[in-house]
C-alpha cells in the first residue's frame, strides 16, 4: 500500500444520485443503488491559497489538496499547453478562440489523466489486477499505468477498433481481448470472463477516482486563463467523465474561493452516428436511452449508454450549455483545418468540437466576443490509417 498524501482534504465519497456517503478510505465501486460515487472534500474559502500553487511541478498532480490521497502513480500527465487558435477564430468570426491540446498526454490521449488517478487509488488499496472495457486510447492508458504500477492489466477492445491500439496495449504488456460489438459488448464480456478472479473494474464512473484525474482539465483551464473562465467549452462527449469532472472542479474552485459563481456554458459533442446524450437532451430526458447500432470513426465518441448520462445532462443544464452533434464528414474537415491552419493534429473527436462550434456560430448562439475553448482529446496519429487526414485522400 502506498502512502497517503498528507495535503489531500478529501473527506468522502458519495453517491450522485441518493446522496449515501461512505468512507473515503477504502476501495470503492459503484453506490448500492448502481449510481456512481463522487468523491468530497472539505473546502472552504482560504483553506488553501492559489499562492500555493506558485512552484509546484506543472502537472495534474498540482492541484493534491483536491486530489486522492495517496502516493501518485504518474508519467508526467497533464499540465497540457491551452493554444490560442486565431486563424480558425477569424474564419468563425470569433475573436477569443482557444485549443485545450491533450494529445501531449502520456500514451497521447487526456485518458492519462484519469487512469493515473484510478491505478494510483488501484495500487494504494492492493488491487492485485486492473480491468476495462475501451474503444482505444482508455485501454492504452491503463496498460502504460498499469505497467508503471505493476499491477497485471486486461483491456477489452471491440474487434474492428484500429490496430495500432491492440499494439499499443499489448506492448505495455496487457492481455488484451477482442470482443465482437462496441464498448458496451466489452464491457459484458469483461464482466464474465472476470467473474471471481478479482480484477478492479476501473471503467467510466465505476470507480470514483477516473473523475478525479479528468477534472484537473478544469482547473488548468482556471489557471491558465487567469482564473476567469471562459463563456464556452465544447466537449467531445462519449463516456462524459471530463465533462462531469470540470463541472465539479469548478464547483471545488468556488467553494476554495478561486473563482465566483459565473460557469462557462457547457456544450457536450456527439457524432450524429451515436448521439444518446444529444438526443436526450433535445427531448427534455434526465437520462439517455442506448442508441442502436452506434456508427463513428471516432472511436471515443461510441459509447452507445454511457454511466454518466444523468450527470452529463445535468452539467449541460446547470450551465445553459447545449448538446450537438455533427456527422463524419464535419469533423474530419475541422480536424483537417486545426492540422492545416494551426499546426494541431488533432483526433476526429478534436474535429467534432470546432465542428460543433461551426454550428453553434451559424446559429448565433456563440457571439464574437465570447471566449471559448475547444478540447482536442488526443493526438491524430492514433488514427491515421482511420481517416483522411494522411494526405493521401
Amino acid at each position: 500500500m502506498s502512502s497517503a498524501s498528507p495535503a489531500s482534504r478529501i473527506d468522502r465519497l458519495e453517491c450522485s444520485r441518493c446522496g449515501k456517503a461512505r468512507r473515503a478510505d477504502e476501495a470503492a465501486g459503484l453506490c448500492e443503488c448502481g449510481a456512481p460515487l463522487c468523491a468530497r472534500y472539505r473546502l472552504a474559502p482560504g483553506d488553501v491559497p492559489k499562492e500555493v500553487l506558485k512552484d509546484r511541478a506543472w502537472d495534474m498532480w498540482r492541484y493534491r489538496e483536491v486530489m486522492p490521497a495517496a502516493a501518485p502513480v504518474t508519467l508526467g500527465e497533464g499540465g497540457t499547453p491551452l493554444l490560442a487558435v486565431a486563424r480558425v477564430g477569424r474564419e468563425l468570426g470569433l475573436d477569443n478562440l482557444w485549443v485545450k491540446e491533450e494529445g501531449g498526454n502520456p500514451t497521447g490521449s487526456f485518458k492519462a489523466r484519469g487512469l493515473s488517478a484510478a491505478v494510483t487509488m488501484a495500487k494504494h488499496f492492493g488491487a492485485p489486477a486492473l480491468a476495462i472495457p475501451s474503444a482505444g486510447n482508455a485501454g492504452s492508458a491503463l496498460a502504460a499505468y498499469g505497467a508503471a504500477a505493476g499491477l497485471p492489466v486486461h483491456v477489452f477492445l471491440p474487434r474492428d477498433t484500429p490496430a495500432i491500439f491492440f499494439d499499443e496495449a499489448g506492448a505495455y504488456g496487457a492481455q488484451v481481448h477482442a470482443v465482437e460489438g462496441t464498448i458496451r459488448d466489452c464491457a459484458l464480456a469483461m464482466k464474465e470472463r472476470g467473474a471471481g478472479k478479482g480484477w478492479l473494474d476501473v471503467s467510466t464512473l465505476k470507480e470514483p477516482y477516473r473523475i478525479e484525474g479528468k477534472k484537473t482539465m478544469g482547473y488548468e483551464i482556471a489557471e491558465q486563463m487567469d482564473w476567469r473562465l471562459p463563456d464556452w467549452i465544447v466537449y467531445p462527449t462519449g463516456g462524459g467523465t471530463g465533462l462531469i469532472g470540470m463541472v465539479k472542479a469548478f464547483d471545488e474552485m468556488e467553494a476554495l474561493g478561486w473563482i465566483g459563481a459565473a460557469r462557462p456554458k457547457m456544450v457536450a459533442v456527439q457524432a450524429a452516428g451515436c448521439a444518446p446524450i444529444v438526443r436526450a437532451f433535445e427531448r427534455g430526458e434526465e437520462s439517455a436511452s442506448l442508441w442502436e447500432h452506434p456508427h463513428t470513426r471516432a472511436w471515443g465518441l461510441r459509447v452507445p449508454a454511457p454511466l454518466g448520462d444523468r450527470l452529463i445532462l445535468q452539467g449541460i443544464r446547470a450551465t445553459s450549455g447545449t448538446a450537438v452533434a455533427v456527422s463524419e464528414e464535419e469533423m474530419s474537415a475541422a480536424a483537417r483545418k486545426l492540422c492545416r491552419l494551426e499546426g494541431i493534429f488533432a483526433c476526429p473527436e478534436g474535429g467534432a468540437t470546432l465542428a460543433a462550434l461551426g454550428q453553434l456560430a451559424s446559429r448565433g448562439l456563440v457571439r464574437g466576443s465570447d471566449r471559448v475553448v475547444l478540447f482536442n482529446t488526443g493526438t491524430g496519429l492514433k488514427y491515421l490509417d482511420n481517416t483522411s487526414m494522411n494526405g493521401r485522400g
